[in-house]
């Protein structure tokens, strides 16, 4: 069973990209592994403390290396990701030993698929920017550009704190959930 490494660009435990992950991970069950990676503690990146890495930093690299595939979901912030977000792929696309790269990197070839809950543009922004993020010559994720699933939150959810998807997009999520697991199967 391939192992699908799920990163929530929200930090706040009841945010709608954090139970848009849930639904996905019940659409995969039986199906695939999934873990939540935790990068709260990650430190801002800083040359300083690069080498050798924080802790922190370790830890997740460790759990980008050992997940089959990626699956982020994440809000959209001013048209583009979080800035903690961004300090994670930072962190994932630097050299572990200074000075050397030719090793490859815990991201470099990681299927990763994109998700996320927001407004109106239903994080479209934000999912083209992490597509051009991931795929630069150097950090050489394997993005699936098709299907993705972008939901717009009702008025009800930003009031309420509450999201509920309407069967289309379940049925989108679903899709793209099961796209994926070809992926990750066919490029294996």
């Amino acid at each position: 069973m391939k192992k699908i490494l799920f990163i929530i660009g929200s930090l706040r435990e009841q945010s709608f990209n954090r139970k848009l992950a849930a639904e996905a991970e019940k659409m995969l069950e039986g199906r695939a592994s999934v873990e939540y990676l935790d990068y709260s503690d990650v430190p801002f990146i800083n040359q300083d403390i690069e080498f050798p890495a924080p802790e922190a930093v370790r830890r997740v690299r460790e759990k980008v290396a050992e997940a089959d595939a990626l699956w982020i979901f994440s809000p959209e912030y001013n048209y583009s990701y979080p800035g903690h977000l961004k300090n994670l792929i930072d962190w994932l696309s630097r050299p572990v030993v200074a000075g050397d790269r030719q090793t490859p990197l815990a991201i470099n070839g990681k299927k990763v698929a994109l998700s996320g809950a927001g407004g109106a543009a239903a994080t479209a922004k934000c999912r083209a920017k992490l597509t051009e993020l991931l795929t630069l010559p150097f950090i050489r994720a394997d993005v699936m550009a098709e299907p993705q699933t972008g939901i717009q939150l009702n008025v009800e959810a930003w009031k309420e704190g509450r999201m509920v998807l309407t069967e289309e997009q379940k049925a989108a999520l679903k899709s793209q959930a099961d796209a994926f697991l070809e992926y990750i199967m066919a490029t294996a």
